[in-house]
């Protein structure tokens, strides 16, 4: 009977971890999904070039586009608020299959697991931050586009606030996401080769855009836009990591092999 009870008990085990990590692997394909639709929505400011907006790229902030009293601003703060809720439906998913790998190996190695997991955990936490200080930009927008507007301030504090915390949040993802990259390098080979290099390059485009908040202006439309630009790339380069890494899984070594079940050996006198 102690036979026949553990084997049952160990096919359902090993078919609970099937089935788990077959849920991870599904968030990862969704959440790849997501990304890549945010990474196109990011720079949608490029309409500008094609509709009647009234502001020089190169002398404006894109939030701007949907201060309070331009005539488009139902058009940028949509696309702005859709790509918000893609990249927090797309860090929850890459969240949830991160804590949901099962380490197989020895102590060491689930000791070295755990930490990365960490580290990709709170960098997708970071994510979702962007997601709701870019949906509170939104909602609290500037009250007017100062550079086309004399009398506008550059300043509107609870926007410059949200603002800020989107940059905090963005590159926090970069750092946090990079370093578990770097400590467990076979699972996220993208990040690991270009993490590095799109931080590298989005920082100091982004303190090249404050000159107008210190009574500077002009000339910041372009930093700013290179930042998007490159923030864009960011979310193609996750939606190409959770991709590859799905079908790694799919293809990759033990890929298709039958489990053997956990067998329990029985106590003797059994």
């Amino acid at each position: 009977m102690h036979p026949a009870r553990s084997r049952r008990w160990g096919v359902r085990t090993n078919r609970g971890t099937q089935g788990h990590d077959r849920a991870a692997q599904g968030r990862r394909r969704v959440a790849a999904l997501l990304f890549a639709a945010a990474a196109v929505l990011y720079n949608g400011w490029l309409l500008e070039f094609v509709l009647p907006t009234g502001l020089d790229p190169r002398h404006s902030y894109v939030s701007e586009l949907y201060a309070a009293d331009q005539p488009l601003r139902w058009l940028f703060g949509g696309i702005e608020s859709v790509c918000a809720v893609l990249v927090g439906g797309g860090a929850l998913l890459a969240g949830g299959a991160a804590s949901g790998i099962r380490a197989r190996s020895g102590i060491r190695s689930r000791t070295i697991r755990a930490r990365t997991d960490w580290w990709a955990r709170t960098g997708w936490w970071a994510l979702l931050g962007l997601a709701l200080s870019s949906l509170a930009d939104v909602y609290l927008p500037m009250r007017c586009a100062p550079s086309v507007e004399p009398g506008c301030e550059a300043v509107h504090p609870w926007h410059t606030a949200t603002s800020a915390l989107a940059h905090f949040f963005v590159f926090a993802s970069m750092a946090l996401l990079g370093r578990a990259a770097a400590t467990d390098a076979p699972r996220m080979p993208l990040i690991r080769r270009w993490g590095t290099w799109v931080l590298a390059l989005a920082l100091p485009t982004a303190v090249c855009t404050v000159g107008p908040l210190f009574g500077r202006p002009g000339w910041h439309g372009i930093p700013q836009r290179a930042h998007l630009t490159l923030v864009g790339l960011w979310f193609a380069l996750l939606a190409a990591e959770l991709a590859g890494s799905s079908r790694q899984e799919d293809g990759g070594p033990g890929a298709g092999r039958e489990r053997v079940p956990e067998v329990a050996q029985p106590a003797d006198g059994a």
